[in-house]
């Protein structure tokens, strides 16, 4: 069974060598997408031993994932996970997300911040922000996860031909999401180790995010 890692990467130059080698060691094919770097993160992932896609712009992490996505399929991957690029995922935990996929148990499997792994998040974003995208998914888009936004996932072949997303920025997780609840794709959540070093989304981030989802899918 072929397993591809697409890693999404916007001027990670700091950890994407040795987050290709890690993650390297659990799957067959490690494709970066370079998303319009200004720094030497294209390189050093190839020096590391990714194949690397680039965008010329910077055009988002869901567009990132898409490119990355469709290409893992191009070459015939029957497993794609989605994994970050700025260290904070355990590449090890590749073969536990993976498994239900592999078992043939379930299509898609979500990582999740609040199963039981280890994590440090900031109080504010465990106690205000991430709640609040749980409640945004289930009130507007009908899907109950217990983790709204996370870039650790893995599906299928034949779910990642069904989830096509459209958002180009933060908004694909949650539209992710709703269409894996849409098209019925049988999924699983997984606890997963997480550690941050930089805590990224705000709460403004998590509105851009509601905004991007509305005007992206629901208002056209």
């Amino acid at each position: 069974m072929k397993i591809i890692c697409v890693i999404p990467a916007f001027n990670e130059a700091k950890t994407i060598s040795e987050v290709v080698v890690k993650v390297g060691q659990q799957v067959d094919v490690v494709v970066v997408v370079d998303d319009g770097s200004s720094d030497n993160t294209a390189s050093l992932a190839q020096t590391a031993g990714a194949i690397v896609l680039r965008h010329p712009i910077n055009r988002g992490q869901g567009a990132a994932l898409r490119t990355g996505t469709q290409y893992a399929l191009d070459q015939g991957a029957d497993v794609i996970v989605h994994f970050d690029s700025d260290g904070q995922f355990v590449a090890e935990e590749i073969s536990e997300v993976v498994a239900p996929i592999v078992n043939g148990e379930v299509d898609a499997v979500f990582g999740s911040r609040f199963l039981g792994k280890e994590n440090n998040l900031p109080l504010f974003k465990k106690k205000v922000i991430l709640p609040l995208g749980r409640l945004f998914n289930l009130i507007f888009l009908g899907v109950h996860f217990t983790d709204s936004q996370i870039g650790f996932r893995a599906l299928s072949a034949q779910a990642a031909r069904r989830l096509n997303w459209q958002q180009d920025k933060m908004a694909h997780a949650s539209e992710i999401l709703w269409l894996t609840r849409l098209v019925k794709i049988k999924y699983r959540e997984i606890g997963v180790t997480v550690h941050y070093a930089d805590f990224g989304q705000r709460l403004s981030g998590g509105f851009k995010i509601a905004s991007d989802l509305f005007l992206g899918r629901f208002l056209k």
